[in-house]
């Protein structure tokens, strides 16, 4: 208690992240986006599609004119869901017979799907219960028809799985480089290595090369598990998901070697690494969708790189993606890795001096 900075890191990170994961950590979905296609011309759906419109969970970001348009709004994550109206929906309702509606979904996220088809369903519902009621239908008119994109059967496990391999990666790379300074500080053998012709950047490097390393292995050896034991499909480029993982590994190394040369005891490096560790996950889009974060949260999952390493993990197993699909995720996790980097050897070389 008579520390300071003690003091500070038992009081103050708990109360930031108590408001940042109150926002943050939160499976309620809000201003789902999605598109309509129409094909109908009749009032039916006009009354349809105004339930959707009036429902404050729901926000239409687009109007789709040709069935060519909707990959592209559910490939690029510009919407979650597409609604699909046939040609003969008011007809069919007119004549009694049950009218299909279509809903496209992405289901990469399948815990995100799920909640969204519950409310979709709930919308659906108060709409039959008033049409039933209005025409005296005995049975509910409009029927839901359901395709999920990318994960057909909206297992859990193939959203789940690969996430594991950045999150383990994270916590293995942070822990191996968070403590190896401080380690060689309470051992007192860091003198030693200060009296060695090696320069300051050549003992960085030394630091950083098993952290790398280990989390390649460590990442390598989850991604073959989720696939050949827990049958999580890959479909995309094993050259996308290894340039990843190296940019991912630089980054963590980067963050672990800053926290291991500001600590001055293994202790201190440890409460540091878990200090970054949780905020990382709960902010990385890893259990909830970063979309439905505030947009205060939202800037500050830009300078995590989990949050980057996930659309690559999750669209190379998944989706397809290939190098050229991911450059917008390569290049923050570059930028990050190569900042840290930077801040590290900058904070080692003064600690050494």
């Amino acid at each position: 208690m008579r520390d300071k900075k003690s003091r500070f890191v038992l009081v103050g990170p708990p109360l930031i992240q108590l408001l940042v994961f109150g926002y943050a950590a939160t499976f309620d979905l809000n201003h789902i986006p999605y598109a309509v296609y129409n094909q109908d011309s009749g009032f039916a759906s006009r009354e349809l599609l105004g339930y959707f419109q009036g429902s404050p969970a729901f926000r239409q970001v687009a109007t789709i004119t040709r069935e060519e348009q909707i990959a592209p709004l559910i490939d690029n994550e510009k919407v979650l869901l597409v609604i699909q109206i046939g040609p003969r929906f008011t007809e069919d309702l007119l004549r009694h017979r049950p009218a299909p509606v279509q809903i496209l979904i992405d289901g990469r996220n399948s815990n995100t799907a799920t909640l969204a088809l519950n409310y979709v369903n709930t919308v659906l519902l108060r709409f039959d219960q008033r049409w039933a009621d209005d025409y005296h239908w005995g049975s509910p008119p409009a029927q839901l028809l359901v395709r999920a994109w990318f994960n057909p059967n909206l297992l859990s496990r193939w959203f789940i799985v690969p996430g594991i391999v950045a999150l383990l990666m994270l916590v293995v790379t942070l822990l191996v480089t968070g403590l190896s300074v401080a380690r060689e500080r309470e051992q007192g053998t860091f003198d030693q290595l200060l009296v060695t012709p090696m320069t300051p950047a050549e003992i960085l490097l030394g630091k950083a090369l098993p952290g790398i390393l280990i989390g390649a292995s460590e990442g390598g050896f989850i991604a073959l598990v989720a696939v050949f034991w827990f049958g999580v499909p890959f479909v995309g480029s094993i050259l996308a998901l290894a340039l990843g993982m190296l940019l991912f590994l630089l980054a963590a190394v980067g963050i672990g070697l800053m926290i291991s040369s500001l600590a001055v005891t293994q202790q201190q490096g440890l409460l540091g690494a878990f200090l970054f560790l949780v905020p990382a996950i709960i902010l990385s889009g890893f259990a909830t969708p970063i979309a439905n974060m505030p947009e205060f949260v939202q800037d500050l999952t830009l300078a995590n790189p989990m949050r980057y390493f996930l659309v690559v993990v999750r669209g190379v197993f998944l989706q397809g993606d290939t190098l050229s699909d991911l450059w917008s995720q390569y290049l923050p996790m570059a930028i990050i890795a190569a900042m840290s980097m930077l801040c590290a050897a900058w904070l080692f070389r003064h600690r050494m001096q």
